[in-house]
């Protein structure tokens, strides 16, 4: 059945119709062409009626369907490739090499220095003593050769602490001799105030750590190398804090801004952090307030990228991370600039983040502009007198790469209503005007908002039951190696149901009306849909708003310069060559932003756990993308002569796509060397023994506890590692804290699905030793319990609370228990090297007397680094696992106790 078929009724009325016009077409052909004009972009007139009259003919010829689809496909194709240069080109001019500039060979040699070391988990020696050594002597070489008229002095901070966070649905952490090395470097005569730089040089385990965040240490340390050797005074002071324990979920960042005497100097702050391995480094976080500061960036930046819309989106809690940025901005009250790599997330925290994947033009890049920044910030005067400016927010965005527009956001919500304005006066005009026989604009646009809407709505509904589906078969992550296939599954699926949706309205509900009217009254619907969103943002506050205020401004003034000519010429080349250009900066920079989106979502999906269906999160964000894309294009439909061919299309390569990927033909994995994109899989030795009331064991075993941190589970490993299926599915202890399992932090809520597999029970060299040291009854009458612990350099502790009691208080963090998700308490523990036993207690206030106990604790030893890290069963199940895999394993022991 073809798409341009017809009722019989419908044929009759179309034909009558036009044997009436065919008697009068004379006296008809001068106020049919006019209509357009009197209904402010096209009457509601019958289709060959407009044919007749000199303007007229030209306005009532449809486009040709294979032109325009070919002209929109082109037009998306060209903007994207400017969009992907500009991504490409990392500096926009080399250094000329003088001195006190910043030289990437050198920083890249500091580099390739620290990840030689290997990974660098808090408290091995790799971290607390080869790192620390090696960069104390860059730092001394470098205080040697600095200018007569600089002073430098060097601290090694071993903080202890606790504090809590909300990050993860809460937990507390405590630290205890970890490592700082703090550098400062100020005018000979000293200074009063000081800008902070930041970096870590711990890793996680089983990583070189390269991106994250050696990298930024490398780029620290030639920054240090470039202001020493400057000729330029300096008026404030520069703290560049090589910080060791940030890993350990922003532990050492605290030891510092709460504990270090040159803390109390800082009055803002540049962190340097990863999401990914090379590229440009984006500023995604800025503030909170303090405007000044973005202005220093735009000032000073040679190579700027920054977003308001990547802060408001990390800030919002959707991406699982989070960085020292926190720290500083909760504990310290200090405003800052938070800056990361993202591309290439894929390879992030995994064996393949070394040194030769980082471009030397991404190092230099980054390198120019924190030497730019840093400098500006410590001869400026605003930075002395910080709190004058503290507040406003700005809305920023950069342009390619080549600027940045910073405005504060009170400006940008008047620009934002000026444009609402003037959306109002156009859309009013229209729809206030009197009636036209041949045209009721309020209802006609009225009816093409609800036939927008119901596009949109049915084609996401139609790629969620297609992601659904593909999930509930097994083939979930097939894009994850392949991402154009998740664009020609779901974005082609979007793209057909909506012009199906708008089909089926030309050809049944609007069948006699001009073609140039329709297009007309689907341009203003998608300018009122922006407008509207517009409007919401600007209300909420989101600095973010000036994207939808790009989105209706240009294409307004678009639609004004172009109505002339459309009215006279109908819709030709000229008039589509205009309008496309009309709306390329919009375009472009949504291209800029989705880039942005798929680049750091795309990786991040397939780590984000077994319980979000990653295909519906993406399909979700593709047809939304989508939607904006297709927004100002939907006016094509109602213009060309037919859409079949593009809906066949469309539809065949859907249909085939959606074969290959339910066949399993797409693999989700790769490990190939130039750009590997591995499966996570966390592989954990541990014995663990169960206490009751008494202290009697009466549980014990020990096996080898698998996750998979991706929706696939282990359903691609079965078939190499038979031993690990179904069968062998961890269950939940029920009555013990985070089910009886030692994770290493509470992420139990992400991953519900793990196997274990039975082995030999481990014997660290090192154990874990975990006592109560008193019980005593409070004047409160509440119980006070004193534990002690000793173990390797990290640790979890784990409390749940018993019917009838609660945990009232104890002696970590801020002294009130935070509660994780699920009702149970988490505290993360770690220690540098030589640590004493960690003492601690809490506070159990029980309703009445409990003969199960008032409260089960269970602790955990994580052992990763040095002998005690592996076991002979653990490495021979690693070597089973396939190459495009990434198993991350130690080993760990768990003791529960009931009290």
């Amino acid at each position: 059945m073809e798409w341009s078929s017809e009722s019989a009724a419908v044929r009759r009325h179309r034909g009558a119709a036009e044997r009436r016009e065919g008697e009068a077409a004379e006296p008809h052909g001068e106020r049919e062409a006019s209509a357009p004009e009197d209904a402010s972009g096209g009457g509601r007139t019958r289709k060959r009626s407009t044919e007749s009259g000199g303007a007229s003919r030209g306005a009532g010829t449809a486009l040709c369907e294979a032109r325009t689809v070919l002209a929109l496909a082109l037009y998306l194709l060209a903007l994207r490739a400017l969009v992907q240069l500009s991504l490409q080109r990392l500096v926009l001019s080399r250094p000329a090499g003088l001195q006190g500039e910043f030289d990437a060979r050198q920083a890249r040699d500091y580099l390739e220095h620290i990840t030689a070391i290997g990974p660098r988990t808090t408290g091995s020696a790799e971290n607390e003593i080869l790192t620390v050594q090696y960069l104390l002597k860059q730092i001394r070489l470098i205080e040697a050769q600095s200018q007569s008229l600089h002073r430098i002095s060097v601290d090694i901070q071993r903080p202890t602490g606790s504090f809590s966070l909300d990050f993860l649905g809460g937990f507390t952490s405590y630290y205890d001799n970890i490592t700082n090395i703090v550098v400062k470097l100020e005018p000979q005569g000293g200074a009063q105030h000081a800008v902070l730089a930041n970096c870590h040089f711990d890793s996680v385990a089983n990583s070189p750590g390269a991106s994250d965040d050696a990298v930024s240490c490398a780029v620290m340390l030639e920054v240090l190398r470039g202001m020493s050797l400057s000729s330029e005074p300096l008026q404030h002071a520069v703290v560049f804090l090589f910080n060791g324990a940030e890993e350990n979920v922003l532990q050492a960042s605290h030891g510092f801004i709460t504990q270090h005497p040159w803390a109390s100097l800082i009055r803002a702050f540049i962190n340097l952090e990863a999401a990914g391995v090379g590229g440009k480094e984006l500023v995604f976080q800025t503030g909170p307030e303090n405007p000044w500061l973005v202005q220093a960036y735009v000032s000073a930046a040679k190579h700027p990228f920054a977003s308001v819309v990547a802060q408001e989106v990390f800030q919002s809690g959707i991406i699982p991370s989070d960085t020292d940025f926190r720290i500083y901005r909760d504990f310290g009250n200090i405003p800052g600039i938070d800056l990361a790599f993202i591309e290439n997330g894929y390879i992030y925290h995994t064996k393949y983040d070394t040194a030769d994947r980082i471009l030397i033009d991404s190092i230099q890049r980054a390198g120019d502009n924190i030497l730019a920044v840093l400098k500006h910030l410590a001869t400026s005067d605003m930075l002395a007198s910080s709190s004058e400016y503290r507040h406003g927010n700005m809305v920023f965005f950069d342009v390619f790469g080549l600027l940045v527009i910073a405005y504060p956001s009170r400006v940008g919500s008047i620009i934002n209503y000026m444009v609402v304005m003037a959306v109002v006066v156009y859309l009013g005009k229209k729809l206030l005007q009197p009636k036209h026989r041949n045209a009721d604009y309020p209802r006609d646009f009225l009816c093409g908002l609800a036939i927008t809407f119901i596009g949109w709505f049915t084609s996401l509904v139609t790629v969620l039951i297609i992601a659904v589906f593909i999930s509930l078969i097994g083939q979930s992550l097939s894009w994850y190696n392949h991402f154009y296939i998740a664009v020609c599954l779901y974005g082609t699926a979007t793209v057909a149901k909506i012009i199906f949706i708008h089909t089926l309205a030309k050809r049944f509900y609007y069948v006699s009306v001009s073609s140039q009217y329709l297009g007309e009254v689907f341009f203003d619907t998608s300018l009122f849909v922006h407008c509207a969103f517009l409007v919401a943002l600007t209300y909420q506050g989101f600095c973010s708003a000036f994207m939808s205020a790009i989105w209706v401004a240009f294409p307004l003034l678009t639609k004004l310069c172009v109505y002339k000519d459309f009215k006279k010429h109908g819709a030709q080349g000229r008039f589509i060559a205009l309008y496309l250009l009309g709306l390329s900066i919009p375009y472009i920079y949504g291209l800029y932003l989705i880039w942005a989106v798929f680049e750091m979502f795309t990786p991040i999906l397939g780590r984000s756990g077994s319980e979000i269906p990653p295909d519906v999160v993406l399909a979700s964000i593709l047809a939304v993308c989508v939607m904006i894309l297709s927004s100002y294009f939907i006016k094509f439909i109602y213009l060309v002569k037919s859409t079949k061919t593009t809906m066949l299309t469309l539809t065949l390569v859907c249909a085939i796509s959606f074969l290959l990927v339910c066949s399993g033909a797409f693999f989700p994995y790769s490990s190939s060397p130039a750009n590997p994109k591995p499966k996570r899989v966390f592989l954990q030795h541990m014995s663990r023994t169960f206490h009751n009331l008494e202290g009697n064991v009466v549980k014990r075993d020990s096996g080898i506890w698998i996750n998979g941190f991706d929706y696939t589970g282990m359903s691609h490993i079965t078939p190499h590692i038979p031993e690990i299926n179904d069968t062998i599915r961890a269950h939940c202890e029920e009555d013990a804290p985070l089910c009886g399992f030692p994770w290493y932090l509470p992420v139990h809520f992400l991953v519900r699905k793990n196997w274990y597999l039975p082995a030999p029970e481990i014997s660290p060299r090192n154990p874990a030793h975990f006592r109560l040291v008193s019980k005593e009854k409070t004047p409160w009458d509440s119980i006070k319990l004193t534990f002690e612990a000793t173990g390797p350099s990290h640790m979890s502790f784990y409390v749940r609370t018993h019917k009838g009691s609660t945990l009232s208080q104890w002696s970590l963090g801020n002294g009130t228990p935070v509660t994780g998700r699920g009702g149970d308490y988490f505290v993360f523990y770690s220690h540098g090297l030589q640590a004493s036993a960690w003492q601690f207690w809490i506070e159990v206030q029980a309703s009445e007397e409990q003969p199960e106990g008032m409260v089960t604790v269970a602790i955990a030893a994580h052992y990763l680094s040095g002998e005690d890290k592996r076991s002979s069963q653990l490495d021979a199940l690693k070597e089973k696992f396939p190459d495009w895999v990434f198993p991350s394993a130690w080993v760990c022991t768990y003791s529960l106790f009931v009290f």
